[in-house]
């Protein structure tokens, strides 16, 4: 996704001027998501179909703009799919996820989620007899838990390994023998989504195709219909160097070589993408309140921290940023400011935890001026401690075409 600088620094601007204090924000660029969400599903030739996880970035301006585009949504709660069903009642839903309760498993049923995600066989049990009381036929993927090969490493990996997610291999059996005599559970197909932050193009290819050998391997062991593949998301987002991220172009291309083959084999497959579809739409704008040396290190503190942006302490990273000059200078002394050096950008919080970015080179920076990380649309306000210390919250402006915001 094209990062729309310009447009966003004048809205920051704009923002400040407005806020008579010091400016801590969200801004996302609806207009540069759109054509993201897009470029992305053009990309994505027959058989491969998009759905959006809204764990992401469930804000409603961020679902509005992607449901004209994406093929449904994935919820991994009951808060998540009542909330994504109260505002698109036809569009198709999934849940997914471990760990779900009765009452969600009902809800699913309730709602008519087009497919639900079974992760063991004690899930399945208690949906049987959900199902059965409430007597609704459910749909459903098998989310499955296998060895990968060397080469499948990443940074976040949910499956090859002992983890909490999805079916062993070694206890399939046991899950197909119970399923034999269900009259209102229907098995579409399977789930794999074992890794995720997954920044090669050409080792996500290679992941797919080890999902559609072992796909089609379980299928005809198992003699069964099945027509659905679901693989998850995977493709990160690289906020170390973020001039290299995921190359989108040459996998689409790989995909084209694909198809065919998930064609042929009469298999529908579909993308569940989170953080790469909203993060690049998303800013974080924290005002510099101070400047300070400790040490022999300078700290930038701003108003804000990972109270309001966890992201960087969740990933253990230092997340990239510009500054926003602003020129509105309200005090009688010199302004402090710090150039050609290297600071540590921090936030409010009264723990030496609440870094933003470690040791990062600034041409220039100023108390009043406005630090601004991109790639904060994804996994950020949304997974932050928002409650600790009780700091007021950020604002949340949606920028509109022409940059205006609402």
């Amino acid at each position: 996704m094209e990062l729309r600088w310009p447009v966003v620094e004048e809205a920051v601007r704009r923002a400040r001027a407005e806020e008579g204090g010091p400016l801590c924000a969200y801004l996302y660029d609806l207009p540069a998501l759109a054509a993201h969400a897009r470029a992305l599903k053009r990309s994505l030739p027959h058989p491969f179909g998009l759905f959006y996880a809204a764990k992401a970035n469930a804000e409603l301006p961020i679902l509005q703009t992607l449901a004209g585009v994406v093929d449904g949504f994935e919820a991994s709660s009951q808060g998540e799919l009542e909330w994504l069903r109260s505002q698109f009642a036809s569009k198709p839903l999934i849940l997914s996820g471990p760990g779900k309760t009765d009452t969600e498993l009902a809800a699913a049923c309730r709602l008519g989620v087009e497919l639900l995600h079974v992760e063991s066989l004690g899930e399945l049990r208690r949906l049987a007899l959900i199902a059965t009381e409430l007597g609704r036929r459910v749909s459903l993927l098998l989310r499955l838990n296998f060895p990968l090969g060397p080469g499948h490493e990443t940074s976040l990996v949910m499956g090859g390994r002992a983890t909490q997610f999805g079916v062993e291999l070694e206890q399939l059996p046991a899950v197909m023998d119970f399923l034999a005599g269900q009259e209102f559970l229907e098995v579409k197909g399977l789930h794999f989504h074992l890794l995720s932050h997954q920044l090669d193009a050409g080792r996500h290819l290679g992941l797919l195709e080890e999902y559609l050998r072992r796909f089609t391997e379980l299928r005809a062991k198992y003699r069964a219909e099945w027509s659905h593949l679901n693989v998850g998301g995977g493709i990160g987002i690289n906020y170390r160097a973020p001039e290299s991220q995921f190359d989108l172009a040459r996998f689409s291309e790989g995909l084209l070589g694909l198809a065919g083959r998930f064609e042929a084999e009469g298999v529908s497959v579909r993308f569940e993408l989170g953080r790469y579809v909203t993060a690049a739409c998303g800013y974080y704008a924290a005002e510099v309140l101070d400047i300070k040396r400790c040490f022999g290190e300078t700290f930038v503190v701003c108003r804000g921290g990972t109270h309001h942006f966890r992201t960087p302490q969740a990933q253990g990273h230092s997340h990239p940023f510009r500054v926003v000059p602003i020129e509105d200078w309200r005090y009688p002394f010199a302004r402090p400011k710090v150039e050609g050096e290297r600071v540590n950008v921090v936030g409010q919080l009264c723990t030496p935890k609440d870094v933003l970015a470690k040791d990062a080179p600034v041409e220039r920076v100023r108390v009043g001026d406005v630090v601004l990380f991109p790639y904060a649309g994804a996994y950020a306000w949304n997974i932050s401690h928002r409650h600790f210390l009780m700091h007021a919250p950020p604002r949340e402006l949606f920028l509109r075409e022409g940059g205006e915001a609402c």
